[in-house]
């Protein structure tokens, strides 16, 4: 059936085994083609092995037969961020937020995306000496060469440069300025001849040709002056802005660790207050929102909790915070979220939440708590579900359908009483005799253990076990179930039938009036049987079956043994051993 599909599909995927998921959920999807539920979970299970182009496939059918429903959206969403469709991506969650415009998990999703979609989008152009006036080598140089070191102690020039630093457009606004060109050459490794207005009142230096005519007279030998060695640069200064973002970190991280000190020692009040300070002090370390958000949860106090994670998310795709702070983030906001949950549906929003963890970051702990949180809201949709009155209704319903010969309506009435009261032994020996009639012997036999479980003096359990045993012809366990129901109900004539029933194909077996395609069939079926094989494996019982064939003295011995008789039994009923 779909149900059981899907649900060995939901365990699958909650252990991490999301082939055997899509496998499952294909099965349901075969049996239940309009549900949008098992196309979402197989989009999801996709998304999780990278196949984003199926994942994709899933999500837009899911919408297409619940166009309603907000996490169809969600699953449209991931595929195309997966594939790397931001712009797509955006649209699908936005879209889901026009349905419902609170839901965490399409607000996150869409974050991401946007800002991954910006990041793809090529980079405005930029100046053509933007390079140049880059880090900290800018004062380096400017500090280094002789022409322009001493403009560096005349602050409107600094001041000059640190905006053309900010901004290398700004540099046409000081061009006028000859420091600024000097500067320029020095930064692109090249001579500039600045010109001059007509009011420059020029020094008037001699000609070259002067120059020649006059060291004419001197000798040629004369030797020439050696240029003089440039000046060791002197060791730059770090920009004050630079210190001051050091000293603000340095100051965070003290700040962070009395708190991290005042949390250990269940000060919770005054760790706030530290990690409060911290982040005023450096907003760019999103831990500091994690240490506040966590000890808010110890606190109780879930709701802050969850807005410490909602900011600290929002925050680490600003400043492109690792992956794995952002999971940390999404984990410690399901935590809350499942600290708060009170019914089967409060813990859907904790669950995809700790679902988009795992995307961001593959964390044993948070698939513990993803696996947990379905757990819990298995358990209480079965609380919420359960009406012992409709029960016994759907139970009755299926009576009628078993009385039709039915079998298939019938038990998809038994089964919706177990759902409502899974309790009920009576339900479980019904659906189990309609499995018999349907030859599905382990799920008859199955559902007549669960009968015997929940109801031990219940004889019909007993009757429907030792029925589903009979017909694989496991006579011995047959007989044994009888037997076993008998002690509860002396008197009762279906399991004193299914005694004389079975006690007659076992002494038919010790007669040796079996054909032979009928011993070959119970030899085989014998062999397979564990407790066979581990008397035949028994040296012991090797010996035995030696001395019954050649020493009829020890043989005589043996069968004063009721252990090692009731073995014998076993194998004869088996068709292992044949008595003459």
């Amino acid at each position: 059936m779909a149900d059981e599909a899907k649900a060995k599909g939901n365990a699958a995927y909650s252990a991490g085994d999301y082939t055997a998921a899509i496998t499952h959920f294909t099965e349901a999807i075969n049996l239940a083609p309009t549900n949008h539920v098992l196309y979402s979970n197989r989009s999801a299970s996709y998304a999780n092995l990278h196949k984003y182009s199926d994942a994709l496939a899933d999500a837009k059918k899911t919408v297409e037969l619940k166009p309603d429903w907000v996490k169809g959206y969600s699953r449209l969403g991931s595929a195309h961020h997966g594939l790397g469709h931001f712009d797509d991506a955006v649209s699908a969650y936005k879209k889901g937020l026009e349905i419902d415009p609170n839901n965490a998990a399409l607000k996150e999703g869409l974050a991401e995306s946007q800002s991954r979609a910006a990041r793809a989008r090529p980079p405005p152009p930029t100046n053509l000496f933007g390079d140049a006036f880059s880090g900290p080598q800018m004062w380096a140089k400017l500090t280094a060469d002789p022409s322009t070191r001493a403009f560096m102690q005349q602050p409107d020039f600094v001041n000059m440069m640190q905006e053309i630093q900010k901004n290398p457009s700004n540099l046409n606004l000081y061009l006028k300025d000859q420091r600024v060109m000097q500067a320029l050459g020095v930064l692109l490794n090249v001579k500039l001849q600045g010109g001059t207005s007509e009011d420059d009142d020029m020094p008037d230096f001699p000609s070259e040709r002067t120059r020649s005519a006059e060291a004419g007279a001197e000798p040629q030998t004369k030797e020439e002056k050696k240029p003089e060695p440039e000046p060791e640069p002197e060791p730059m200064e770090v920009p004050d802005e630079e210190k001051e973002a050091k000293k603000r970190k340095a100051e965070a991280l003290k700040e962070k660790e009395a708190g991290n000190a005042a949390y250990k020692k269940k000060d919770f009040d005054t760790a706030i207050q530290h990690y409060t300070k911290a982040m005023e002090i450096d907003d760019e370390d999103i831990s500091y929102l994690l240490n506040r958000a966590a000890t808010y949860l110890e606190m109780g106090q879930y709701d802050e909790c969850i807005k410490d994670c909602d900011k600290a998310v929002e925050r680490g795709r600003e400043v492109r915070a690792d992956f794995k702070m952002i999971a940390k983030a999404l984990t410690r906001k399901g935590t809350a979220i499942v600290k708060t949950a009170k019914t089967s549906k409060d813990y859907e929003p904790a669950i995809e939440i700790f679902q988009k963890a795992l995307t961001e970051h593959r964390n044993p702990d948070t698939l513990k708590k993803l696996n947990d949180a379905e757990k819990a809201k298995k358990d209480l949709e079965q609380q919420e579900y359960f009406d012992p009155k409709v029960a016994d209704e759907e139970r009755e319903k299926g009576n009628e359908f078993f009385k039709q010969q039915k079998y298939p309506d019938a038990i998809r009435h038994y089964t919706e009483s177990l759902r409502r009261n899974p309790k009920d032994a009576k339900a479980y020996s019904n659906r189990a005799a309609c499995y018999t009639k349907l030859g599905a012997m382990p799920e008859g036999l199955k559902d007549a253990e669960k009968c015997i479980e929940l109801d031990p003096t219940f004889s019909k359990g007993y009757t429907r076990k030792g029925a589903v045993q009979f017909f694989m012809r496991e006579y011995e366990k047959a007989l044994e179930t009888y037997q076993e129901g008998l002690k509860h109900d002396p008197g009762n004539q279906d399991l004193l039938d299914g005694v004389r029933r079975c006690v007659e194909q076992i002494n038919k077996a010790s007669r040796g009036d079996l054909s032979a395609d009928e011993l070959k069939e119970r030899q085989t079926k014998g062999m397979q049987d564990p407790e066979i094989q581990n008397i035949l494996s028994d040296p012991v019982m090797r010996q035995v079956l030696v001395d019954f064939q050649e020493n009829p003295k020890a043989a005589q011995e043996h069968s004063k043994n009721p252990m090692v008789m009731a073995k014998i039994q076993k194998l004869v009923s088996a068709g292992i051993v044949q008595i003459k």
